[in-house]
């Protein structure tokens, strides 16, 4: 039986295991593989990024502006995730929204479609709540939708409302 150190792959019992150290950014091949996200900001290629509204010799990727209204911050951190090439606003923001998404149970769907007249308005809450549903569509939303069928449909919703691929 040996008595030495398992060693990978070399016979002088040294271990070859290479040292890790984490990627450093100049190893990413975009931004948007470093982590970096900024409104705004869209990468194009490989290394390269644009702002929107400013001529670039490669193409722009399209940015819808969404507002959410009422939306918590947990199903916010959802869409982002869901919708990462878009930029996500409250009613705060000074920025005018491409698309509002309102969450029926924790707005009056009165108030947003007075308050966002020229928007395009999707509003969700879940299954049960047929009021919320009701009343939204009755405001005058553009999209209402239970809160499941948004999860699953979400960047094609976003498309189809703001006409933003």
């Amino acid at each position: 039986m040996l008595d030495r150190k398992f060693t990978a792959g070399r016979d002088d019992g040294r271990d070859t295991a290479p040292d890790h150290h984490p990627p450093s950014p100049s190893r990413f091949t975009s931004l948007h593989d470093a982590g970096v996200r900024s409104p705004g900001l869209v990468v194009n290629a490989p290394g390269c990024a644009s702002i929107p509204g400013q001529a670039s010799s490669a193409s722009v990727e399209p940015v819808a502006t969404i507002l959410l209204a009422g939306v918590d911050l947990f199903f916010r951190s959802k869409l982002e995730g869901l919708l990462p090439e878009h930029h996500f606003v409250t009613v705060n923001s000074v920025d005018p929204p491409d698309l509002v998404i309102a969450d029926i149970s924790r707005v009056e769907p009165e108030d947003v479609a007075d308050e966002w007249p020229d928007v395009p308005i999707m509003g969700f809450t879940n299954h049960t709540d047929r009021t919320g549903l009701q009343r939204a569509h009755t405001a005058g939303f553009d999209q209402v939708i239970v809160k499941s069928a948004l999860v699953e449909r979400a960047p094609e919703l976003v498309a189809e409302l703001t006409r933003v691929t």
